[in-house]
């Protein structure tokens, strides 16, 4: 039944991210965008992850989308213009370039149903963490001391990109 639910909440993710890259208007784009990350926070659920689901919802789908839909109607996009894709060229190069996207997943995923062990945690350890450390421990140690760099960098890109936007956004007087 588990693993049903889960399926089926990946369909739910996979089709709402589908949309989302084929709409051409932003604000539904963005609106597809946020169903994919509710998809994505349930199946975080699933496999036992409520702090990461709880994350997910909050960072990504509260803040993180209310930035982009706030960017979206700052830039004042007006009617959406003609697509990039032109005529039948474009369509033979979208689909090439989706088969040789698909090509490489199947020869990098192969047929395995479970990742290789090498990148397996052991039975119990995250368990382990958890009981040590606590939940937010576990996610917390690794982000500020591991991946701190990584983490800022991050910040400093999602503000520059702000910063752009406002000064695209601003209106000559």
């Amino acid at each position: 039944m588990t693993l049903t639910v889960f399926w089926i909440f990946g369909v739910i993710a996979m089709g709402s991210a589908l949309l989302c890259i084929t709409r051409r208007n932003p604000v539904v784009c963005a609106l597809w965008l946020v169903v994919t990350l509710f998809a994505l926070a349930a199946m975080y659920v699933m496999l036992d992850a409520q702090f990461i689901a709880a994350l997910q919802v909050l960072v990504y789908a509260g803040a993180i989308m209310v930035l982009f839909l706030f960017v979206i109607m700052l830039l004042n996009l007006g009617r959406p213009g003609p697509t990039d894709i032109k005529g039948p060229v474009g369509l033979l190069l979208a689909a090439v370039l989706a088969g040789t996207l698909l090509f490489q997943l199947r020869v990098l995923g192969g047929a395995q149903a479970l990742p290789p062990s090498a990148i397996q945690l052991p039975p119990g350890s995250l368990a382990a963490i958890q009981a040590r450390q606590g939940i937010v421990g576990a996610v917390a140690g690794p982000l500020f001391d591991t991946y701190l760099v990584p983490f800022e960098i991050a910040s400093v890109l999602l503000l520059a990109a702000i910063v752009g936007a406002v000064v695209l956004a601003k209106r000559k007087l």
